[in-house]
């Protein structure tokens, strides 16, 4: 029998345990087998395979005998039967020796023929020379995550800046997609406030770089500083305009009066520093995903557009809007748009006409410029923090006046559920919080709701059901139900906390709740991240009763912490929250909590008179609600596995030009 050239080695990481009905060998292409020859037997035993040739001629592009499949040409050899026609095989027939390592792991085949000593005398007559040493190798395909270069751009990012969701997700989302092998950087204004948040940008370096960007009738020269931290490029655009008393919109004079400038500077800066800064030792380049988040960086896919490609840099470049909040669009007087550094033509992009009811006077033609419809109209894909947000958007009610727009772009609008940090928010290893407990042990909880009645100064009572609630003090977040709710709720039997700062005329009438019901109610002015862990565990309710709500977190914080949400059904409130079920279930219930609509005081009153009696009256259904809450996943993990289904549909279509 002739003998056969090993024309390219083979090695394989397998089990060191090989069962002859998982193994399947592929020679055709590896081993450079004849093409024309047929291989129609093969058996397994002792670690050796056996190959035997047939001189039936098949099909030249297959090779059945050695396919796993059942046909006229393979027959497998039955472990039980069949020993002589093993052995006649192995007299005339190839075997495939095994060689391992040290651990015993398979790393290598050989081909032994019947004599025991390996095969390498070549047959030229029935091996073909290849043309190309890699002609006719079939590579092996193995199956690999994409990777990108991503860009955040955004206008606060925790923990080096925050004043809501925003920064909580642009903290964590870019931390996470940095440890799933993407190449990440977050571009952020570097602000200096005068106060101790000013450490937070303390690790960030000076990379000596400055650019001049033009725009606002001049060239305006801006600096970076970088930090390298948990995987991901933190680069901050430096400007004195970012270095004042306040939050990265205003102070407590109301907002900042020249946003629009701090934010144009942002996004130019954000668009060069792909390209300029050489982080890690070589640049991103041009080839990246910018994620725009809200209209402080709207600019960004509006400058690729009409700045970058139409002169040959991005073309390769993507960008995504994620709206967190619609209600914020960056509307400026229409005489502004000179001063953003584009194109005149580009001006209908950014268009936006008030409807007469909205004007000041009746000679107010209504012109403006809308920052936030720039990047909607020219971003490549648009995202919203929510399955429910994304389709409330493109109604009258939800749409602010963008409805249409954002209709018109529907095929590639969708909606990812923000997750939360599971580090931070573990009541199992809080720091902010006295007492631990988890989902199999709960009796640290009740010994948190003691604590925090000890700490507010309410009578300490285990049994009386806490209502919380933490959030900004405006309109958005429901503040003026509660407000025309509490008489009534206060006559139930219940405590009542809540912790916020915004609207001066609800922080004069939190502490004026907390001096009329003195036993009853705490309104704790201002934001206090520790406070805001132990409220989150100690109380037994949290009501979030949101006009809108994008996302929300503190509903999802709540159910990691065992505190059962009441909330408005909108927006990702309702994705989130299930509605309890007492029958559902085989009888043992569903749900993770309680939503009502239509938003009105009686509403919210009744069902969280609903959730005040089940939690007095049926411990064990409360109990199981609780579960349910804590072993639900808002990882953000799970998030960003929809974000790069997304970014592989974004980079799979050529730039959108509107």
């Amino acid at each position: 029998m002739a003998s056969l050239q090993l024309t390219n080695a083979m090695s394989y990481k397998l089990s060191a345990n090989i069962s002859p009905k998982v193994c399947s060998f592929r020679p055709s292409s590896q081993l450079g087998f004849l093409r024309s020859g047929h291989w129609s037997r093969k058996s397994f035993r002792d670690g050796r395979l056996t190959v035997v040739r047939s001189d039936i001629t098949g099909n030249e592009s297959e090779f059945d005998g050695l396919s796993d499949s059942s046909n006229s040409n393979s027959d497998v050899v039955d472990e039980e039967g069949g020993e002589k026609e093993v052995e006649e095989m192995e007299k005339q027939g190839v075997m495939l020796g095994i060689d391992r390592d040290g651990s015993g792991s398979v790393i290598s085949f050989n081909l032994i023929p019947p004599s025991g000593e390996v095969a390498t005398e070549s047959c030229q007559d029935e091996v073909a020379e290849p043309k190309d040493k890699d002609e006719g190798i079939e590579e092996e395909k193995i199956e690999t995550r994409v990777t990108y270069n991503i860009v955040f751009v955004t206008a606060e990012a925790a923990p080096y800046s925050k004043t809501g969701g925003l920064g909580d997700v642009c903290g964590s989302l870019p931390v996470v997609l940095a440890g799933r092998g993407h190449r990440v950087m977050v571009v952020s204004p570097r602000y200096l406030t005068g106060n101790s948040a000013d450490k937070n940008f303390a690790g960030a370096i000076d990379l000596d770089r400055h650019i001049m960007v033009h725009c606002f009738g001049g060239e305006q020269e801006v600096a970076f500083f970088h930090e390298y931290k948990k995987g991901v490029d933190w680069v901050f655009v430096d400007h004195p305009s970012y270095h004042r008393p306040g939050n990265p919109y205003g102070d407590i004079h109301g907002a900042f009066g020249d946003n629009q400038f701090r934010f144009t500077l942002l996004c130019h800066a954000a668009c060069e520093a792909p390209l300029v800064l050489p982080l890690g030792g070589y640049t991103y380049g041009e080839k990246c995903l910018f994620i725009v988040n809200d209209w402080h960086a709207s600019l960004v896919p509006v400058l690729l557009a009409a700045k970058y490609r139409p002169y040959g840099t991005y073309k390769d470049a993507r960008s995504i809007l994620v709206i967190h909040n619609l209600g914020h669009q960056g509307v400026e007087p229409a005489s502004t748009y000179m001063n953003l550094g584009l194109p005149s033509e580009w001006y209908g992009a950014l268009e936006w006409v008030f409807p007469t009811w909205a004007r000041t006077h009746a000679l107010d033609p209504g012109e403006a410029v809308n920052i936030l419809k720039g990047a909607i109209v020219t971003a490549d894909r648009i995202l919203t923090v929510s399955k429910g947000y994304a389709w409330e958007i493109t109604t009258v009610e939800g749409g602010h006046g963008l409805n249409e727009l954002l209709s018109s772009r529907r095929i590639v609008l969708n909606g990812i559920v923000n997750g939360i940090d599971v580090l931070e928010w573990d009541p199992s290893s809080d720091e902010h919080i006295g007492f631990h407990y988890s989902a199999d042990d709960l009796s640290g909880k009740a010994q948190c709701k003691i604590a925090l009645q000890k700490e507010l100064g309410l009578p300490i009572r285990p049994e009386c059901p806490m209502i919380g609630f933490i959030g900004r003090l405006d309109y958005q977040k429901g503040i003026d139900l509660i407000r025309w709710g509490i008489p009534e709720l206060m006559e139930d039997d219940v405590q009542f906390v809540m912790l916020g700062s915004g609207d001066p005329l609800y922080e004069d009438w939190m502490r004026a709740a907390e001096t009329t019901y003195r036993d009853k109610f705490r309104g704790w002015v201002g934001f206090n991240i520790p406070i805001s862990h132990r409220i989150t565990a100690g109380c037994d309710i949290l009501l979030m009763p949101s006009r809108y709500e994008p996302c929300g977190l503190n509903q999802l914080y709540a159910m990691r912490y065992g505190t059962v949400p009441v909330v408005h059904a909108t927006g990702g409130l309702r994705d989130t929250v299930e509605n309890f079920s007492p029958y559902a279930g085989d009888g043992s219930g569903e749900g993770t909590g309680w939503t009502f609509s239509p938003l009105t005081k009686e509403s919210m009153l009744e069902t969280l008179r609903t959730a005040i009696l089940t939690y007095r009256d049926h411990k064990s259904t409360w109990k199981a609600l609780m579960r349910r809450g804590m072993l639900r996943d808002f990882t953000w993990e799970t998030a960003a596995i929809q974000y790069e289904q997304v970014f592989e549909w974004t980079c799979m279509d050529p730039p959108y030009i509107p």
